[in-house]
């Protein structure tokens, strides 16, 4: 089994569109909830989200006509790939035949899908654009960071609802491990603050009615009533460990594990007693090579709707033991950056993966009233300072897929 170094990582998010500004705001507990700016929301119950602010693609790696071609999301992904690429120095330092892009996206471009929809409606079939399709389709974050950066190696969209970074990662991690890349370009992004998203979201009861940024997105706290729809992308650069050592790269972390299982239970609901989620958990637990003995971080899902905080709690005290499970500290970054749906998992990687890089764990903000239910040491509104020496980032998709990354600091 060859090991998997990270050596790069890029991140557009809600509170900052690098990794030094998002991880500066996430420990200094900063909000990027706040009023829905892209359209007039008079008619609808939500009326806030955690949009990605002043986004220019021209800042990162992207000219005009380039950026007019690609849907948002696609957009959000190449600036994550371009940051990620530019820290790992891997460009002209591969055989293109032996560098992949996993870059997944839950809802894909679906901005594209509803202008064109109106179009077709409005004005009639001659009307839409002859890119929207290849604008819309979900596969077009990962085919466009493959065509800029000549990754001939494999190319996949993994596409698991809110679980798609993770997986996304995890998939590129099981390659490399076994040999069928030498270094994989992953993780998911995803732009749907958009009106029929946000319709959708709230017509199944799933997006918090509490318009008061501050207390919309409540993360194992009594008063949850569901999440606030985010936004971004988040990529990283997996490289197989000696491959980056020859070349001098910096060895940011190693991914050491990786839990993938289905619920198989309900389309939305999670399993009542986290069987599933315990079970990925004790699976990267247990590839990873844990002793139970390691000073340990979770980065939880931690979505703030009243199931999944519960089932999750449930989820890591199963994977953990009791005892183990109240020791260790778990907290949800979903406060901050609300919930970034496909590139969820990747944002929470970066995330975890700083914490342990730097010793400092990020608060789970507007925990003021815990749910009784919802036990564990969260590390409620302030970061803390803890030295982890292993990371679990956790990720769970409607449709019941869960996924589960570990991941130790760089030597």
């Amino acid at each position: 089994m060859r090991r998997v170094a990270v050596t790069g990582m890029g991140i557009i998010s809600p509170i900052g569109q690098s990794v030094n500004s998002f991880w500066q705001a996430l420990t200094a507990g900063e909000c990027g909830i706040g009023p829905i700016t892209r359209l007039d929301v008079s008619a609808y119950k939500v009326k806030i989200a955690a949009e990605v602010k002043e986004f220019d693609p021209t800042q990162h790696g992207m000219d005009v006509p380039t950026a007019r071609r690609l849907d948002l999301f696609a957009q959000y992904a190449m600036a994550a790939a371009h940051q990620a690429m530019a820290q790992s120095g891997l460009e002209g330092a591969i055989d293109p035949e032996r560098l992949g892009v996993y870059i997944g996206s839950g809802i894909g471009g679906i901005d594209t899908f509803t202008r064109e929809t109106e179009k077709l409606l409005n004005r009639g079939p001659g009307r839409v654009s002859p890119l929207c399709i290849p604008m819309m389709i979900g596969n077009m974050g990962s085919g466009n960071v493959a065509i800029c950066y000549n990754a001939q190696g494999p190319c996949l969209p993994v596409v698991t609802a809110c679980a798609t970074g993770t997986h996304s990662i995890g998939e590129a991690f099981r390659a490399i491990r076994h040999g069928y890349a030498d270094a994989i370009i992953a993780g998911g992004s995803e732009a749907s603050v958009n009106p029929i998203a946000i319709a959708g979201f709230t017509n199944c009861m799933a997006l918090s009615e509490t318009n008061d940024p501050m207390a919309a997105s409540l993360p194992f706290d009594s008063r949850r009533k569901g999440f606030v729809l985010g936004e971004g992308a988040a990529v990283v650069v997996l490289e197989e460990y000696e491959h980056a050592r020859a070349r001098g790269a910096q060895i940011l972390g190693e991914v050491v594990g990786y839990g993938s299982t289905c619920d198989a239970h309900h389309i939305t609901v999670p399993q009542p007693e986290g069987k599933g989620a315990a079970r990925a958990l004790s699976l990267a637990l247990e590839e990873a090579g844990a002793t139970g003995q390691e000073a340990l971080y979770i980065n939880a899902h931690g979505t703030g709707t009243p199931l999944n905080d519960v089932t999750e709690t449930l989820a890591i005290k199963a994977a953990l033991g009791e005892v183990r499970a109240r020791q260790t500290p778990v907290s949800s970054i979903k406060g901050a950056t609300g919930h970034m749906l496909g590139a969820a998992g990747g944002a929470e990687f970066v995330a975890t993966l700083m914490a342990l890089k730097e010793g400092l764990l990020p608060p789970t903000l507007h925990l003021t009233e815990p749910d009784p239910e919802c036990d564990l040491d969260y590390v409620p509104n302030t970061a803390r300072r803890w030295q982890a020496d292993l990371g679990l980032s956790t990720s769970l998709g409607f449709g019941g897929h869960n996924a589960v990354l570990a991941v130790r600091r760089g030597q």
